[in-house]
């Protein structure tokens, strides 16, 4: 019966080390990572204003392909919604909106993630000129973990694991505007 007690005991303290941990750690995260696109600047952001092009470069959307998608507004313009909804546990379920578009400069957006568990998340893409024809991308993700959930960011390498699918879409992007 003692060694019960002992194990539960240890059980029960390295909770309240990691809840106590949790407290006091990191709750935010952001992420960003940046390509090269040999294309107009304008070229360029015509076409990562639209929520739409991302059936074709990010890897996120292209998950499931089977995913349920709606849409409401205007793409391309502050308001636009991009819903989601998938059976796969790597796409979930939430919707993506277009806060704010700075022609030819940025576009923010705001995704709010319902399943695999609930979050908000702010991010954006930029557009800048690097040389003629080449036009330097980049993109932003940022988010908040409320406690006890920040507790993830002490065990997960979220600008690795996140920041990899991030470079995998650029490189898709880039390749589909430099055909």
């Amino acid at each position: 019966m003692n060694i019960v007690i002992i194990i539960l005991a240890s059980i029960a303290i390295l909770i309240a080390i990691l809840l106590i941990l949790a407290l006091f750690g990191k709750k935010e995260y952001t992420i960003e990572r940046e390509i090269v696109i040999h294309k107009s600047k304008g070229e360029v952001f015509n076409y990562v204003k639209y929520l739409k092009n991302q059936d074709y470069y990010s890897k996120w959307v292209m998950t499931d392909p089977q995913m349920k998608k709606d849409f409401k507004g205007t793409d391309g313009t502050a308001g636009f919604i991009f819903a989601w909804d998938s059976k796969d546990k790597n796409a979930g379920k939430g919707e993506q909106e277009i806060k704010k578009v700075a022609e030819g400069e940025r576009i923010d957006m705001e995704i709010r993630f319902e399943r695999p568990f609930k979050n908000v998340s702010d991010t954006y893409m930029s557009t800048g000129n690097v040389g003629p024809n080449q036009t330097k991308v980049k993109w932003v993700f940022g988010s908040k973990l409320k406690y006890p959930m920040n507790l993830m960011l002490l065990f997960m390498n979220f600008d690795k694991l996140l920041g990899r699918d991030m470079e995998t879409s650029l490189a898709t992007l880039k390749g589909i505007l430099e055909k």
